[in-house]
């Protein structure tokens, strides 16, 4: 419970800091990211749990990447990051889910994902801010990415990538999970407005 309390703190902060940076009030913040200006009033005193897919639309919105948004201060030159120690952003209904690893640091971020999906589980995303690019790499099993509504097929040993401001789907495909390692590039942040 105490770790969960101090991550919603972390979280809490961390969205204040994005907010204030980019010059944003909590009614144009909310605006823009889609989210009541009440959710923003209680994530920022640390109230609530924010879905996933609101995290998305803040970092999105803020320039940032998820994990920005989640994570303290670093803590030295190099990380490493077991899956197990990494609680899932989502998870589906068949036991999908979706790990969010780390990112790297500097103007232009890299998320670096985890992923199972389980056949015929899906998860759909809205389009990311422009300039976002995702990779996926299947490492076993199958999956169809679907973006712009054409699906793609992609298996074991293969990488695909796209532009992240087009609606896209991950699917399941197959008998067995699927398990990809996900990279999203995110453009710098945005400069503070005056």
């Amino acid at each position: 419970m105490a770790e969960a309390e101090e991550a919603l703190r972390t979280l809490a902060h961390n969205v204040r800091t994005a907010r204030n940076r980019a010059g944003l009030s909590l009614d144009e913040l909310g605006r823009r990211a889609k989210v009541s200006k009440g959710a923003l009033v209680g994530l920022e005193k640390a109230q609530g749990n924010p879905n996933f897919a609101t995290l998305v639309r803040l970092a999105d919105t803020l320039g940032v990447s998820v994990s920005a948004l989640m994570e303290g201060p670093a803590e030295g030159r190099v990380r490493v990051v077991t899956a197990d120690a990494v609680t899932p952003l989502w998870t589906g209904a068949a036991g999908s889910e979706a790990r969010l690893m780390l990112t790297t640091s500097g103007p232009a971020p890299v998320e670096v994902w985890r992923w199972r999906l389980e056949p015929g589980e899906e998860y759909p995303s809205h389009p990311h801010q422009a300039g976002v690019v995702e990779t996926v790499s299947v490492t076993s099993g199958r999956m169809i990415l679907v973006v712009d509504g054409a699906e793609h097929p992609v298996e074991a040993g293969q990488t695909a990538t796209f532009d992240g401001d087009a609606s896209h789907t991950y699917r399941g495909a197959g008998t067995e999970s699927c398990h990809l390692i996900m990279t999203v590039h995110i453009p710098p942040g945005p400069a503070p407005t005056s």
